[in-house]
């Protein structure tokens, strides 16, 4: 059974029908990734999947039950985590009380200490920068800071929306090795990423999204290899 159940999933922001009849899965223990142009409807996905948005129609079914209506919160305590499109770390906070409100729903505190030790060997340089300000570090530090406070709430499906976005390209394999690592540790990730060379070369499979509807979906290394997808979306000609 797939870990996430996405079906006929509608949404709209006013008179915009952003997202028409999406369908796809997630099976556990991969990395899946989404794929578009700008406006294809990539984050509204994830979005609507998180609690974010409430879809007009279409079922989410996650572990085993629907979560479509949930508030938020609710979303992250089933194990559910979203790593939104511009980090949303609290600039004001220092970095450890950013990491503590990623725990904020937890009362398990030997879990979370030895979840925070597991954070810090994955991000050594948010371990030397404690004591600082959010909003003092660099854009590929405040990016790891937001996958480390996401983990603290120890999810089963990690959702990250352009992490990426605005890094150095030495900074996004950083990042992206420690993706694969996550994976390998045992949380399962939806990836959006602009980058779609990056997104096919370390998802097992991907969905390709045009004009808020899907029209593309097979394992990442074929579509990597795929004539109009490669034209559309890796800038080969």
């Amino acid at each position: 059974m797939a870990l996430l159940e996405v079906k006929d999933l509608d949404v709209h922001y006013g008179g915009i029908h952003a997202l028409k009849g999406v369908s796809f899965s997630v099976e556990a223990g991969k990395i899946v990734t989404l794929i578009g142009a700008n406006g294809a409807g990539k984050t509204t996905t994830l979005r609507a999947i998180s609690g974010m948005l409430k879809p007009s129609r279409g079922s989410v079914t996650f572990n085993g039950q629907s979560i479509v209506g949930l508030p938020a919160h609710e979303i992250v305590a089933r194990g559910l985590a979203h790593v939104p499109e511009g980090r949303g770390i609290f600039s004001n906070l220092t970095v450890e009380e950013n990491l503590q409100l990623g725990a904020y729903l937890r009362r398990d505190s030997a879990g979370v200490a030895t979840d925070l030790k597991r954070a810090l060997d994955l991000f050594p340089r948010i371990r030397e920068r404690l004591g600082q300000n959010a909003g003092t570090l660099s854009g590929g530090e405040q990016q790891m800071l937001a996958i480390a406070r996401a983990l603290l709430t120890r999810p089963k499906l990690l959702l990250l929306d352009e992490p990426s976005l605005g890094l150095a390209p030495q900074m996004v394999q950083v990042i992206f090795k420690i993706v694969k690592t996550i994976v390998a540790e045992g949380t399962t990730i939806l990836l959006v990423e602009q980058n779609a060379h990056m997104a096919l070369s370390v998802a097992a499979s991907a969905h390709v999204l045009e004009v808020g509807a899907l029209v593309t979906s097979g394992v990442a290394s074929e579509l990597a290899r795929d004539d109009k997808i490669r034209k559309a979306y890796l800038g080969v000609h």
